[in-house]
């Protein structure tokens, strides 16, 4: 009797998902708990594991393809491990040539994101032939990009309809001529071109992950439906850099972990949340909901762009566990290890553009949350400090909240707050 290997449910707010490559082909035994196939979602990426001891019969959704929690993407045979002889690979029938996409691969194939396996074969290119700069020697889109940006037209070798077709998975099995450049339509493959050559102009068509599909969903939801506004301040950071070049071995040694800006953030932040409690809440129907504690999002780059891990009861951590909590996030996020209920929740979020030398943005809020801090780069400016001119390093601060719920001088109280507790760090400690 067929076993089904089903998309599981990865929270509420996840309808699609996205199906990576498979580990293992059709008819290939594998093992209890062996992984057989990576799924994107909308937040993060997972490993679905095999679950019984047998063989991989039918895969019902290939590389590419989108699917929902609940459906059903192969089907698997219960059976012991087969001996040596089975193993090896079926011999091709007398007269028959195995052909050389048939053939054993030379050397294992390195591991290749989704996104970038799908850039590769529309490119025509096999995965070796790509630089891997992911984490374990991982090809991530990035890379694909760059190798198949680097292709001309006139460079490319001549491949067989079969093999340029590899990377489409909706159109039929059979070889097939390939259309000329000049053909369009719906059945038309979407060329992936280089860059211009001879005053030319082109396009690369690259579908859109789950992750930027609810990305663009939510920050459209967020114009929408919020009445968004934000204000804005800035910090003189002198006294957390005088703090952190006093105390940065001492704090490293014991907590073995280095001190940085985000720690006087959160701590700052949540001081400032329990002072104006309506930027801690969120609005349900025609009620308001308010939290008596304080879930941050923390946005990070990973490998598969932004995402914005929860610190769950932000109040009561220190700041050595704040720090090893971000450095956490930032690693696995990296790696695509996230789990998805660390994406989920959150009573506000901080994001730090400033480490890529942002000046001043305007943040968008995460829906339901109704307040974003935005950090930006820390610049030596001339100010004005007690009737003289001084340059301080200064960092400009942005709150966006929802104006439905939030009143503008809850917000200016607010990001005036934050202000004062990164400037005096130790009304932090002693909660004036």
């Amino acid at each position: 009797m067929a076993v089904e290997l089903v998309i599981p449910e990865a929270g509420e707010s996840i309808t699609e998902v996205r199906v990576g490559a498979w580990r293992k082909p059709e008819g290939s035994w594998v093992a209890l708990d062996e992984v057989l196939v990576e799924i994107e979602t909308d937040k993060a990426a997972m490993e679905l594991p095999a679950p019984i001891e047998g063989t991989l019969a039918k895969i019902l959704r290939k590389e590419g393809e989108d699917a929902s929690p609940g459906d059903v993407i192969a089907l698997l045979e219960a059976g012991a491990p087969p001996g040596e002889a089975e193993r090896r690979p079926e011999r091709a029938p007398a007269g028959q040539v195995r052909s050389d996409s048939e053939a054993p691969s030379q050397g294992p194939e390195p591991r290749v994101m989704p996104s970038a396996r799908r850039i590769l074969a529309q490119g025509g290119m096999s995965p070796s032939a790509s630089e891997a700069t992911g984490p374990g020697g991982r090809v991530l889109k990035e890379d694909a990009l760059r190798s198949v940006g680097h292709l001309s037209p006139a460079n490319t070798p001549p491949q067989p309809a079969s093999q340029q077709r590899a990377g489409d998975r909706s159109q039929p099995s059979e070889p097939t001529q390939e259309p000329p450049p000049e053909q369009s339509g719906p059945g038309a493959v979407p060329p992936v071109v280089g860059p211009p050559k001879d005053g030319t102009r082109g396009e690369s068509v690259v579908p859109m992950t789950p992750l930027r599909k609810v990305v663009a969903r939510n920050l459209v939801r967020a114009q929408q439906e919020a009445a968004l506004l934000t204000t804005f301040n800035e910090v003189d950071m002198s006294e957390v850099i005088r703090l952190r070049r006093t105390y940065a071995a001492a704090f490293q040694k014991r907590h073995d972990i280095k001190l940085g800006f985000m720690s006087f953030f959160v701590r700052a932040v949540v001081d400032a949340l329990q002072t104006v409690p309506a930027i801690n809440a969120r609005i349900n129907g025609e009620d308001i909901v308010y939290r008596n504690y304080q879930d941050i999002g923390i946005a990070v780059g990973g490998g598969r762009g932004l995402v914005v891990p929860v610190m769950r009861n932000a109040e009561s951590m220190t700041f050595a566990q704040i720090e090893k909590t971000i450095a956490d996030f930032a690693d696995r996020a990296r790696r695509n290890k996230l789990e998805l209920s660390e994406l989920r929740g959150g009573t506000f979020t901080i994001s730090n553009g400033g480490i890529y030398g942002s000046m001043l943005s305007t943040p968008i809020i995460n829906p339901p949350q109704s307040g974003i801090l935005g950090m930006h780069a820390i610049q030596d400016r001339a100010v004005a400090v007690d009737g003289q001119v001084a340059v301080r390093p200064m960092m400009y601060i942005a709150l966006t909240y929802d104006h439905r719920i939030v009143d503008g001088r809850e917000a200016v109280t607010f990001l005036k707050r934050v202000k004062e507790l990164v400037e005096e760090p130790e009304r932090i400690w002693l909660q004036v």
